[in-house]
């Protein structure tokens, strides 16, 4: 059946996609779908609607859109310039406007700005002809489905220890968005590879996030096991832009996450 929308909570992009994400509390699941009926028809995009928004939600929703692009863009080289440049400049885009939000939510421009990010984030555009990773989310999406963290949070306590896992696989893109988008231009490639992680990590800290596992649960020993068993139970033996990170890995990360 065709449907429109009306965007309340600028974050999932799915005003102009066809993903969705369903949590079952019975069972601890959370899993998505996807497909052509779940593309709107057309949506209306209010950026006043922003000055209503808690401020927890508004920090979610940058937080949830930064690693929408960070997902399609902290890969690997492959010669698509116009298309890193896009994501950069979301990214760029949504640091600038991100305080302004954050003070003032009535903010017209920086609210519009900011609800046109999430959108761009994750419509499709930045992910033609690059390669995409998603496992942030894979493994995020547990923590959600176990503990009822928000998902945003999720992603921001998974990041860093992600990136630092995977650090020599993407050590040339993180070098290039340490220099593009955070203006890192010294010291050598480990070490802007490195500071690009911290200084993404700080970002979150400076939205209120918070990035260890045991700063929302206290009984969070076993966790990572748990969500390695899920993933095995499910046949996601290789994730990751290179199809090559096994449940083995995933239980790893998340330990690093605690």
């Amino acid at each position: 059946m065709p449907f429109g929308t009306v965007l309340t909570l600028p974050a999932t992009g799915s005003e102009m996609n066809s993903g969705a994400v369903i949590t079952r509390k019975e069972t601890k699941e959370k899993l998505g779908m996807d497909g052509p009926g779940l593309f709107p028809q057309f949506s209306v995009l209010d950026p006043q609607v922003v000055h209503s928004i808690p401020q927890r939600q508004l920090a979610n929703g940058l937080t949830d859109a930064f690693t929408h692009v960070l997902e399609q863009y902290l890969t690997f080289p492959d010669g698509a310039y116009l298309q890193d440049r896009f994501s950069e400049s979301i990214l760029q885009t949504l640091i600038e406007v991100a305080p302004r939000v954050m003070k003032d939510p009535s903010d017209f421009n920086a609210a519009s700005n900011f609800m046109w990010c999430c959108t761009m984030a994750l419509n499709g555009l930045i992910q033609k002809g690059v390669p995409t990773d998603w496992a942030i989310h894979g493994m995020g999406h547990e923590l959600t489905a176990l503990y009822g963290i928000d998902h945003a949070r999720t992603l921001a306590i998974i990041a860093p220890s992600h990136y630092t896992f995977n650090f020599e696989t993407k050590k040339e893109k993180l070098v290039q968005y340490a220099e593009r988008v955070w203006n890192i231009t010294e010291g050598s490639t480990e070490e802007k590879a490195k500071a690009a992680i911290s200084r993404t990590e700080a970002f979150f800290h400076e939205l209120g996030i918070d990035t260890k596992l045991s700063q929302y649960i206290d009984a969070f020993e076993g966790t990572a096991e748990e969500v390695s068993k899920r993933f095995r139970a499910r046949g996601w033996e290789g994730i990751g832009e290179h199809k090559n990170l096994t449940p083995a890995d995933v239980e790893v990360i998340v330990k690093m996450a605690y």
